[in-house]
Formats: C-alpha cells, structure tokens, sequence
C-alpha cells in the first residue's frame, strides 16, 4: 500500500522559513520517480488548495500565492519530497499534505492526488 509522511512542520515568526519533508514508503524508486505529485495546505476555516503541482520530470508548478517564496525539490532514491519556504507570512499557516498519482501537473489550483498523508501543521505567528 503507497503511504506518504510529511514533516518538518513548527511555528515560527513572519519572516521565517521552513522546510517540510514527504517520505514514500511501499512503492518502488522508479514508481516515485516518474509520478506526478504536489503539495496542497488548509488554513483554519478554509478549503483545502493545491499549492505546487509537479510533472514526472520534477518541474513544478507554483499557484500565485507562494510563488516566488517556495520551492519544492524531490529525491526520487530517497523517495522524499521536499517543500522550502520562506518569507512566510501568517496566511501561510495551515495543515500541509504532500499527494502522489496526482492529476493536473500543471495546474496546481486543479491539483487532485489518488494519495495524500497525514499532514504536518505550519503555524506563522506575527
């Protein structure tokens, strides 16, 4: 069965940064690798939204509010994703899930994904 674990979540002041980690498990390095996936979040009393789509080839996609400020990067034999950000902002704050066998690499307002994990919970304080 595919799972996916997120990490790396934490509170920290406007203006800082994290990175967030996916780590796949039951599925093979060459399943990972060429699948495509993103990164969705929800803020409290809001829809979940796709934030990066990423094609099979690793490009990603950023939706307007975190472009310029994201960065998503994959390690297909670690079979991780990771998720850079700075400059966050306390819009920013939400539970953040990582998704595989996603549709709609392009368009991360779209993003849809056949698997999702747990979440991990970023909270930006001002």
């Amino acid at each position: 069965e595919w799972q996916l674990a997120e990490s790396g979540g934490a509170a920290v002041q406007a203006g800082g940064s994290l990175r967030l980690s996916c780590v796949a498990s039951g599925m093979s390095e060459r399943a990972f690798s060429s699948d495509f996936t993103g990164w969705f979040r929800q803020g409290p009393g809001k829809a979940r939204e796709g934030i990066v789509s990423i094609d099979s080839g690793g490009q990603p996609t950023y939706a307007a509010s975190v472009k310029g400020r994201f960065t998503s990067s994959k390690a297909n034999a670690e079979k991780t994703l990771f998720l850079h950000m700075s400059d966050l902002n306390p819009d920013d704050t939400g539970m953040y899930y990582c998704g595989i066998a996603c549709l709609y690499p392009r368009h991360p307002e779209k993003l849809y994904c056949a698997y999702t994990g747990q979440g991990t919970q970023v909270t930006i304080t001002s």
